[in-house]
């Protein structure tokens, strides 16, 4: 059978009791050396004072050289019962010296702590003292083991002349039962280190199995290259914001989505410019580590996040010119709560789909309408014909021409020379006439160019009638109409549309102008305050801004209007969106002209000034 791999995180628990027992060993073992040494040398020197102090005992002084004048050497009973043996045996006995040895000029001991050894060679070599040195040593003689100090014993009243030396020694055994009573506290030191060790070492274990989820590294390896390849991968974005309230993933998605360049600094600072939904600028960040709450990201954004936050429900923005559909999860792994994920979605392209098939609808709508009026007015030729008025099948013939075979409701549609701004105003006005309100085309619109961007173009025309429709027939007065001034403006890189739009309703009330365009503005929202312009679902003027801007011009209100009415004018300037025939203009060619940069039509002005 294959043997089982370790884990890692028990291999580093393994390998951290393993350093951890070595250097308590280690540590132990120098610290014993330690007090052993020092113990040593406390023998050493008490035994060099224990010898200094017999060396310079008088009698022993007098003693010794007396013996060393005499011929020969005393026999081993003499030197038991002389004064020299009793005198060393009473310091050892004091002291608890394993020995206390003293011998002539020659080596020969005078004294012994066993009798037998009297009147024989030390066994040591005594050679340093009787030159008149004092040493210590560490040697074995006839009593085992010892540690002491060799001492020349001088001749009485000279401080030259060597008589003798004294040797005095401590058992190496002594030492050890010191060692040992010291050993006592090394071991508890030794073993509580070792205990702490080990608790650390299985705390730091557990707090890497739940930093890695339990995973190996080359499954965190594996997982860190699955991750950039899918959030690079996706067209979606993916923000992720752990359980502490930091930002920890943000791809290039998101940033591109939310509007934001891609960022070129290190984390945390400033290194592009992105833009909220309001249009303004904002430092951009690669955000990671960011805190959430602070990260310049629009507000529906946080609020999936909030505890209150039912998990993936999805709400619509408008972020960056886009319309976005963002929804967040949470994101728990064996029930540990690993934060949030919110996914970005685009939708900008399926509502300008949405808007054109609508404005295709309306047409239809409009078109289908007009068929019975069309089929009746050949009947009507058909029966002038048919009885022979002749004369009058030509006069009504003539006004048919006049007017057009199809007449749509709308008031001075003969000022609109374009075909496209034709259908798509009349198409209009069929809805708006359904709903009991007259569209009319104000006196001092000029469009002499062509529509170059119709997708554009349809956006913001058909929002703003259809939030002045809705205006008037919810204000309260009982004349119920809209009225549409355009003006193009000739240039270089194409045509300025100025568009501008005026109703029936009881204006904006309370409300302040600039907040009919903070996305999530809705009718039900301003209902207290007068007649809201938008509705549904609060993104028509939020995105018509964006795309007004993003292109160079904008979209504002020029006058809020007044309970009973007229209602609220709303102006906005489309640069290069109008051209010759043939001639298509482009968002990146369009002039850069902001909300003071672009020319009020005077037909504007003079709306303004009829409705004071």
């Amino acid at each position: 059978m294959p043997r089982l791999a370790l884990r890692f995180s028990t291999q580093t628990l393994l390998l951290q009791l393993g350093v951890v027992l070595l250097v308590v060993l280690l540590s132990g073992s120098v610290h014993a050396w330690l007090v052993y040494g020092r113990i040593g040398a406390e023998a050493e020197n008490q035994a060099l004072t224990l010898a200094r102090t017999v060396a310079s005992d008088p009698v022993i002084r007098a003693q010794v050289q007396a013996i060393s004048n005499e011929p020969g050497t005393p026999p081993p009973g003499v030197l038991a019962t002389g004064a020299i043996q009793a005198a060393a045996e009473a310091a050892r006995s004091r002291t608890g010296a394993l020995f206390v040895v003293v011998t002539d000029e020659t080596g020969l001991r005078l004294a012994h702590p066993d009798l037998v050894r009297l009147g024989e060679r030390v066994s040591t070599d005594p050679s340093d003292a009787l030159s008149g040195k004092e040493v210590t040593t560490r040697n074995t003689g006839t009593l085992g083991p010892s540690a002491g100090a060799k001492v020349p014993v001088f001749a009485p009243g000279s401080v030259a002349t060597v008589v003798g030396e004294v040797s005095v020694g401590y058992s190496m055994e002594s030492l050890g039962q010191s060692l040992a009573e010291d050993i006592v506290p090394i071991a508890l030191t030794a073993a509580g280190s070792l205990v702490a060790g080990v608790l650390a070492s299985f705390l730091l274990r557990r707090r890497l199995q739940r930093l890695t989820l339990g995973l190996e590294p080359e499954e965190i390896s594996t997982l860190v290259h699955d991750q950039v390849a899918v959030l690079q991968g996706v067209d979606d974005g993916v923000i992720g914001i752990s359980a502490d309230g930091r930002i920890t993933v943000f791809n290039a998605a998101a940033r591109r989505l939310l509007g934001m360049p891609e960022a070129s600094g290190t984390p945390g600072s400033p290194a592009a410019a992105g833009s909220d939904s309001s249009g303004a600028n904002l430092p951009g960040t690669d955000w990671t580590g960011t805190d959430w709450e602070n990260a310049a990201v629009p507000a529906q954004l946080k609020a999936l996040t909030q505890p209150s936050a039912h998990d993936a429900e999805a709400v619509e923005i408008v972020a960056g010119g886009r319309v976005l559909v963002a929804n967040a999860r949470k994101a728990l792994h064996r029930k540990e709560d690993l934060g949030w994920v919110v996914m970005l979605r685009d939708r900008t392209e399926l509502q300008q789909l949405t808007r054109q098939l609508d404005a295709v609808g309306t047409m239809s709508t409009a078109l289908r309408a007009q068929r019975h009026e069309f089929a009746n007015q050949l009947h009507t030729i058909a029966g002038f014909l048919s009885i022979g008025q002749h004369g009058q099948a030509k006069d009504y013939l003539a006004r048919i021409s006049a007017t057009g075979p199809l007449k749509f409701p709308v008031q001075q549609a003969e000022l609109l020379q374009d075909p496209y701004l034709q259908a798509f105003v009349g198409a209009k006005s069929v809805e708006a006439d359904e709903r009991g309100v007259a569209l009319r085309i104000g006196p001092e619109t000029l469009v002499r160019e062509h529509v170059t961007e119709p997708q554009d173009v349809t956006t913001v025309l058909g929002n703003l009638i259809d939030n002045a429709v809705n205006a008037a027939v919810a204000g309260s007065s009982t004349q119920r109409w809209v009225e549409l001034e355009l003006l193009d403006e000739p240039g270089p890189d194409g045509g300025t549309l100025h568009i501008v739009v005026a109703d029936s309703g009881d204006g904006l009330g309370g409300v302040e102008p600039e907040r009919v365009f903070v996305e999530g503005f809705t009718t039900a929202e301003a209902a207290e305050g007068g007649t809201a312009r938008a509705g549904g679902q609060g993104l028509g003027l939020a995105l018509v801004r964006q795309l007004v801007r993003r292109r160079g011009g904008d979209v504002r209100v020029l006058e809020p209007g007044s309970p009973g009415g007229p209602g609220a004018v709303f102006m906005a300037t489309m640069p290069g969106v109008t051209g010759s025939p043939g001639v298509t203009g482009s968002p990146g060619d369009a002039p850069p002209a902001g909300p003071s940069g672009a020319a009020e039509p005077s037909a504007a002005a003079e709306h303004k000034e009829g409705h004071q």
